[in-house]
């Protein structure tokens, strides 16, 4: 197993020369391109999956809602909602429930983070180094709009607030794009062995990503797990 705590840190920065719309226009091409891309394949030294993804199959936002809001992982399928650029695969839909308007949680997180500019696997807390310290947020669900922060005083801090959180004038903040998947899956504790918990996959442009993301204009892959914390 992996035992280090930031799996790449070549971060892709802009040049001086080049505008912004020009680095949208390199975003924009790279996902094109990931979209259509040969089988991807990651291992670990040791042999351990760590990224598995193939030619993505886009589907409207229309085709999910008629799918009860589920993508066919068999197909590949990634909804794609336009208002964001954001591509999104639910694998599981999770145990428990949907959360509700008014209601909180607190969600525990474990994710892969794949620099697709880079074309390299940038960050993970799905490592022996983190074992002990995942990712936990605070969300709030109001008539459907969540908003959440990394939970750092009842926790030990994860990776994904050591890395980026800590350089951000909002350093709690949770990038928009990890909340973008609590509006369809479940988020409870698995109770049973074949019951598990939520499992998403998704394309993130810079604007809905890390703030490291959006200062250097690039797209992230990530796979996420969401399961509610323990009272």
């Amino acid at each position: 197993m992996l035992g280090i705590m930031v799996i790449a840190t070549s971060i892709v920065s802009c040049k001086d020369d080049e505008s912004y719309a020009e680095q949208k226009e390199k975003e924009r091409k790279v996902i094109n391109a990931f979209l259509q891309r040969d089988p991807l394949l990651l291992v670990s030294k040791d042999g351990d999956t760590l990224l598995n993804t193939s030619k993505i199959n886009p589907i409207s936002v229309e085709q999910f809602e008629a799918q009860d809001s589920m993508t066919d992982v068999s197909k590949n399928e990634y909804v794609l909602f336009k208002n964001s650029g954001i591509y999104m695969q639910i694998v599981r839909k999770g145990a428990g429930e949907k959360m509700k308007s008014g209601e909180t949680k607190r969600i525990i997180t474990r994710y892969w983070e794949f620099n697709m500019l880079a074309d390299t696997l940038q960050s993970s807390d799905v490592v022996p180094y983190w074992a002990t310290s995942p990712g936990v947020m605070d969300v709030s669900c109001n008539s459907g709009t969540f908003t959440a922060t990394w939970n750092i005083d009842n926790y030990p801090p994860g990776a994904m607030y050591q890395i980026y959180g800590t350089s951000s004038t909002s350093a709690k903040s949770v990038p928009n794009g990890w909340v973008v998947p609590l509006s369809y899956i479940k988020v409870g504790r698995q109770k049973t062995a074949d019951e598990g918990i939520a499992l998403v996959r998704m394309i993130v442009p810079h604007t809905q990503g890390t703030e490291m993301a959006k200062n250097a204009v690039f797209p992230c892959f990530y796979e996420i797990s969401y399961q509610e914390a323990r009272d």
